[in-house]
C-alpha cells in the first residue's frame, strides 16, 4: 500500500499543502469550513502526519497535555497543582495548551490527536461535540475530562448546581431571606458555564424554602474582583438591599467584601458573604465558601489517565467529587 502524503490530502481537499500544514500545526488560523474539509480528507485517506509516525515508532511521546481555558485563574492553578503532583513522580512531561476562543479549542481538538505530540490529554471545563470525540478515539489519544462529561471518556465531575444549593440552604438556616447572587455574564461559548449552574442551584434551594430571588438581586458582569465590587455597590444601593450575597467564585466574593468595607457594612452582622472554590486565600481572609476539590480533581484525572496508559484499566469511569461548605467568619 502506498503511503498517503500531505500532497494527497491537499489534492483531496482542494487546498495547498501549506494550508494542510497549518491545520496540523496552527489550526486556529484556518477558517472552520476549510479546516473541516481538510480533516475529512485526512480521515478518509488515513493520513498519518510525519510527527505522528515518528512518535508511533518511539512508542509514545513522553508528554501529557492539559487543555484548559482561563489558565491564569487561581482555580486553574490549584487544579494544575494536582496534575503536577502526580506527574512529578512519573516519566511524563507536562504540556499546557491555553484556550481563549472557540476556534482555538476546536483547532487543538482537531490537531492534537493527529500530530501525536501527546500520549494522553486532560481536558478541563471545555465542552466538545461528537466529531471531536471520534477524532480523539480513532487516533488513540487517551483522554480524561474534568467538569464535562462524555460517554466515551472517563471524567471527573463537579456538581455546580449542588454547590449553589449548599450556599442557599446555609444562608436560609442562618435566617436570611433577602439573598442575592453575584456571578458572571458574557461567558465564552467555548467554556462550561459554571456560574450559571451555581445560580440554578442557588435559586432552586431558595425557592424550596419559599424565598424568591428577584432579578434585581442577580448581579452579573465579566469575571473579576473589580466588577464584583461594583455590582455589590449596586446591590447595596437598592431600597431593600440584600442581607446575604452568594458569589460564584472566591475572587468575586473578595470584590463583595471590598465593597462592604467601603460602605461601612458589617460582615457578617449586616451582610453575610459566601464564595465558591475555597482558594488558598479564602482561609486567610476568613471567607465562608463552598469548597470544590480543585487539586484533587487534577490528581484523580491524571491517576485515571496514567492507569489507562499503563494498561491497568480500559473501562470508562465517571467520578463525582463532593462539595462541602466551609464555615469561616463572613457568614
Amino acid at each position: 500500500m502506498l503511503t498517503v502524503t500531505v500532497y494527497d490530502v491537499a489534492k483531496k481537499a482542494g487546498v495547498s499543502i501549506t494550508t494542510v500544514s497549518r491545520v496540523l500545526n496552527s489550526p486556529e488560523k484556518v477558517n472552520k469550513a476549510t479546516r473541516a474539509r481538510i480533516l475529512a480528507a485526512i480521515d478518509e485517506l488515513g493520513f498519518v502526519p510525519k510527527a505522528e509516525a515518528v512518535a508511533r515508532a518511539r512508542k509514545g511521546s513522553g508528554r501529557i497535555g492539559v487543555l484548559a481555558p482561563f489558565f491564569t485563574y487561581p482555580s486553574f492553578v490549584q487544579r494544575l497543582q494536582g496534575v503536577t503532583a502526580v506527574l512529578d513522580d512519573s516519566p511524563y512531561e507536562l504540556v499546557i495548551y491555553n484556550v481563549d476562543s472557540s476556534s482555538r479549542r476546536d483547532g487543538y481538538l482537531a490537531s492534537l490527536p493527529l500530530t501525536r505530540r501527546l500520549d494522553g490529554l486532560v481536558i478541563m471545563a471545555l465542552p466538545f461535540g461528537d466529531d471531536a470525540a471520534k477524532r480523539l478515539l480513532s487516533n488513540g489519544l487517551v483522554t480524561v475530562l474534568i467538569e464535562f462529561t462524555h460517554p466515551s471518556f472517563s471524567s471527573i465531575e463537579i456538581d455546580n448546581q449542588a454547590g449553589g444549593r449548599l450556599a442557599a440552604q446555609y444562608l436560609v438556616e442562618q435566617g436570611h431571606r433577602r439573598c442575592a447572587f453575584v456571578g458572571d455574564t458574557d461567558l465564552p461559548d467555548y467554556a462550561i458555564p459554571t456560574s450559571d449552574q451555581r445560580l440554578v442551584g442557588y435559586r432552586a434551594a431558595l425557592s424550596a424554602a419559599g424565598i424568591s430571588l428577584p432579578e434585581s438581586y442577580i448581579a452579573l458582569a465579566p469575571h473579576s474582583l473589580e466588577n464584583a465590587r461594583q455590582l455589590t455597590h449596586r446591590l447595596l444601593d437598592l431600597p431593600e438591599p440584600p442581607t446575604a450575597i452568594f458569589a460564584a467564585s472566591d475572587t468575586q466574593a473578595m470584590g463583595v467584601l471590598k465593597a462592604a468595607r467601603e460602605r461601612g457594612v458589617a460582615v457578617p452582622g449586616e451582610l453575610a458573604v459566601v464564595g465558591f472554590d475555597d482558594l488558598e486565600i479564602a482561609n486567610y481572609i476568613g471567607l465562608t465558601t463552598i469548597r470544590q476539590p480543585l487539586a484533587e480533581s487534577g490528581r484523580v484525572a491524571v491517576d485515571l489517565l496514567l492507569a489507562r496508559l499503563a494498561g491497568h484499566s480500559r473501562s470508562v469511569q465517571h467520578i463525582r467529587l463532593p462539595l462541602t461548605l466551609v464555615r469561616r467568619e463572613t457568614a
